[in-house]
């Protein structure tokens, strides 16, 4: 199955994808490995494949020669109607393949299971949020931004980004997209959080410049956010 399944793939292959998405996903995967295949393909092909075979089965099978093949297998995982418990080794497993931006946020969208075992995802996260390693941090964070802008997490989340201290850019940059968001959906409370938090310069003004360039902000609100850059 394994050598069908890479051939399924090559033959799906868009060169003029492969060469603009290749400069967009720096990271081990560059253009040698990428084959170049756009997402809604790839899932498609993915729900192709679930309908067939076992999610186990299935990973066992897919190679991680391509970035595609990587991709893949998180969608397979996404797909899986395995519960929470029997899912969350392939979950780790999966994880320690992250190595760039669009593998990982393709693969938390796909967590719909989250969902359904919301307080067992949020505790399973907890340890990736205090990793030293850039793309668990970044894994633990943007599914805070998918799953968990809801008022019931909001003080919890605000702690865990006062304790988060990095430069790395893929922490800070999934970090200001959540606070946007944040910021859309609790305005007053993460206005609150931002006048006395603890985060980097950076990664401060850049959650403003979100909000800033979002059109679901206000003009009058973003009038006041404009004032409060460092």
């Amino acid at each position: 199955m394994k050598e069908k399944i890479k051939k399924e793939l090559l033959s799906l292959a868009d060169e003029e994808y492969k060469e603009f998405h290749s400069n967009l996903c720096p990271g081990k995967n560059k253009t040698n490995n990428m084959i170049g295949i756009r997402v809604p393909i790839l899932r498609q092909y993915a729900k192709e494949l679930i309908k067939k075979y076992t999610a186990s089965d299935l990973l066992e099978e897919i190679d991680d020669q391509y970035y595609e093949e990587i991709m893949l297998q998180g969608m397979i995982i996404g797909l899986s109607k395995e519960n929470f418990e029997s899912l969350k080794k392939k979950i780790e497993i999966f994880i320690s393949k992250i190595d760039n931006w669009a593998v990982c946020d393709t693969f938390c969208a796909g967590l719909k299971i989250t969902k359904k075992y919301k307080r067992e995802m949020w505790q399973f996260l907890q340890k990736y949020l205090e990793s030293n390693q850039e793309f668990e941090v970044r894994f633990g964070i943007v599914m805070i931004l998918d799953y968990y802008i809801e008022e019931e997490y909001l003080e919890k989340i605000f702690k865990i980004f006062n304790s988060i201290k990095t430069k790395k850019y893929y922490i800070q940059m999934a970090m200001a997209w959540a606070i946007c968001e944040a910021l859309i959906e609790y305005y007053h409370e993460t206005l609150l959080y931002l006048k006395t938090s603890n985060l980097d310069k950076f990664t401060y003004n850049k959650a403003l410049q979100k909000a800033l360039e979002s059109y679901r902000i206000s003009d009058d609100k973003k009038e006041f956010l404009r004032k409060m850059k460092k």
